[in-house]
């Protein structure tokens, strides 16, 4: 069978012709593209890993969540520490179930150290700093390793409250600000203090 093509035109008034006009570009709005970065790629495994772990145990060590759904920003709660120490003693008699810590993951990350601090409870010594800031020489530039994992922080931190004789604070809470900027500080502070000479506790403090 043969197709036979005919055009149909249609005449306007005179009124809707249009004269022709320069071109606009019209912006039509694309999906973002996921974020595939290796900061992203390593924190997701991460992520899956350390959620199996919860899940496949019915007491873990630690959890971990993300806040407000940001992939670069942590909550991690320490549920176990060494339980002979007086620490645990402390966690126990003030019916304080967990450590709650706040960690933060750079661009760079895994090739530079996130920033981690003691959210609650406030703890004196165990290389904890004003504002709640860890003196580890595994989170400072210095001493970080690309293969370290979130894992291997929360359990040097615990060995490490325990080697400085932390304890819960029973001093009331002051006016003094414990913050992420004060702990942001403190941790400058420190690893300038350190890059300048070396990683030695000085023996009047924690740092």
């Amino acid at each position: 069978m043969n197709l036979i093509y005919f055009s149909l035109i249609i005449p306007l008034p005179f009124s809707s012709v249009v004269a022709p006009t320069t071109t606009t570009m019209v912006h039509v709005p694309v999906s973002k593209p996921l974020d595939t970065t290796i900061r992203s790629r390593r924190l997701m495994k991460e992520l899956k890993e350390i959620e199996r772990l919860q899940h496949s145990r019915t007491d873990p060590c630690f959890t971990v969540e993300l806040i407000n759904d940001n992939l670069y920003e942590w909550h991690a709660r320490l549920f176990r520490i060494d339980p002979d120490s007086p620490l645990a003693e402390d966690l126990v008699e003030l019916n304080i179930p967990f450590i709650l810590l706040h960690l933060v993951f750079p661009e760079n990350f895994p090739f530079a150290p996130p920033f981690m601090r003691v959210v609650e409870p406030r703890i004196e010594k165990g290389f904890v700093m004003e504002g709640g800031a860890i003196c580890m020489e595994l989170l400072t530039p210095r001493g970080w390793a690309s293969a370290y994992t979130v894992e291997a922080i929360l359990m040097q931190f615990a060995a490490s409250l325990v080697k400085g004789q932390g304890r819960v604070s029973r001093k009331p809470k002051s006016a003094k600000d414990f913050s992420r900027r004060s702990a942001e500080e403190a941790f400058r502070s420190l690893v300038k203090t350190h890059e300048k000479y070396g990683w030695v506790t000085p023996a009047l403090n924690d740092g």
